[in-house]
């Protein structure tokens, strides 16, 4: 680790514990020096306060992966577009984290501690800065709402079309703002592989207190506007033959739906077992279409899991024990979505099982919505429900 990468990671260290007050005096430097950026931020700061820290913990995590950062910045550039960053921008905010850091890491601040921060964030922004000028994709797409279906009572399915063409990968995902809420954004994943009529869908679970999340369920009609940012994610389909052992809890469905619908459409023929777990029955909200999906394609194995429903009649518990009830998965690709504790848990009994890190799949995004069930313990795993899964691989 270089002299510099030690510096920033120390002093840091010292400012994280205190993110929320180092946050607020950021924004408040920042817009005092420059009144009209705050109108490029919603009403409500407390998304864009904790967002900072998250992408501060990211960067100074992979200070030691050059290749990692600058993927990870790049990108930040691209997505800044949409808000309309200029490097104008980047100047101001630089200067701001320069004197937050300062204050909140008084204690060991010297003129090497300032370089360091100096230092890094004028590469950053640089990356961020080229990334931007670089990219030829529109930074966002206005989109009409053609279909909403109510699938449960705190769940829709949106479709939507695109003014223009969009490009994405499977299991990949879209910012999104709604007229309801200007200027602020919120990720969904693309619950579909590309279409020849370009339309996307998205699977929307309206969380307590999620603006976006509660205007696309409770508020949205087919005819209404959307706004879209440029699809990103790195949980792509699977390059090789391998088995699938795919793992959704909630609407974490969406994109392996979506990489599913690929290998599916690829013409290859592995074999894909979908675990998908929810807290109730009535929570399993696309089983029709899943079960439309198998009966078309018969390598594909679905089990819905339930973990909180003493009255659901077949497999209950939490998804990591039933994917551990399995005797192993080693020979497959793993694509694991869902709420964050889900995903860490699973992702901890498939390498304790010996599937190889880089066959894991996960999809784990801090900025988006938490609008996915997160099924809870409950005893038992009947052996016949397994028995019957595994019968069919």
């Amino acid at each position: 680790m270089s002299l510099n990468a030690r510096l920033i990671k120390e002093s840091f260290a010292l400012v994280e514990p205190v993110a929320g007050r180092a946050s607020a005096y950021f924004y408040g430097l920042l817009f005092a020096h420059r009144p009209s950026l705050r109108g490029m931020f919603p009403p409500d700061m407390a998304a864009p306060r904790g967002r900072l820290f998250d992408v501060l913990r990211r960067v100074v995590r992979e200070l030691d992966s050059p290749e990692g950062l600058t993927s990870y910045l790049a990108g930040l550039g691209r997505d800044q577009r949409r808000y309309g960053f200029s490097p104008e921008h980047h100047t101001a905010a630089g200067a701001a984290l320069l004197a937050t850091m300062r204050r909140f890491a008084a204690r060991i601040w010297t003129e090497e501690t300032e370089a360091a921060w100096s230092e890094a964030y004028a590469m950053a922004s640089r990356i961020m800065i080229d990334a931007a000028a670089a990219e030829t994709t529109p930074p966002w797409w206005l989109a009409e709402v053609t279909g909403h279906e109510a699938r449960c009572r705190d769940i829709a399915v949106l479709t939507l079309r695109p003014s223009q063409r969009m490009d994405f990968v499977p299991g990949q995902h879209v910012p999104v703002q709604t007229a309801r809420w200007p200027r602020v954004w919120r990720r969904f994943s693309i619950a579909n592989a590309p279409r020849a009529d370009g339309t996307l869908r998205l699977h929307v679970r309206a969380v307590p207190g999620g603006w976006v999340s509660s205007a696309l369920v409770r508020h949205t009609r087919p005819g209404d506007q959307l706004l879209l940012g440029p699809p990103a994610g790195t949980m792509a389909p699977p390059e090789s033959d391998r088995d699938l052992l795919c793992v959704a809890g909630g609407t974490g469905l969406a994109p392996i739906k979506a990489v599913m619908e690929h290998v599916i459409a690829s013409g290859r023929r592995p074999n894909i077992h979908l675990l998908f777990g929810v807290r109730h029955a009535g929570d399993l909200y696309d089983m029709p279409d899943l079960t439309r999906l198998a009966a078309g394609f018969p390598w594909l194995r679905v089990l819905p899991v339930v973990s909180d429903d003493p009255a659901y009649q077949g497999l209950r518990g939490r998804l990591p024990d039933v994917v551990d009830a399995f005797p192993s998965w080693t020979g497959h690709e793993v694509y694991v979505c869902g709420p964050p504790p889900m995903v860490d848990a699973t992702v901890r009994r498939l390498r304790r099982s010996g599937v190889p890190l880089a066959r894991i799949h996960r999809d784990a995004d801090p900025e988006r919505d938490r609008d996915r069930s997160d099924p809870t313990e409950t005893a038992g795993t009947p052996d016949r429900f397994l028995a019957g899964f595994e019968s069919k691989t």
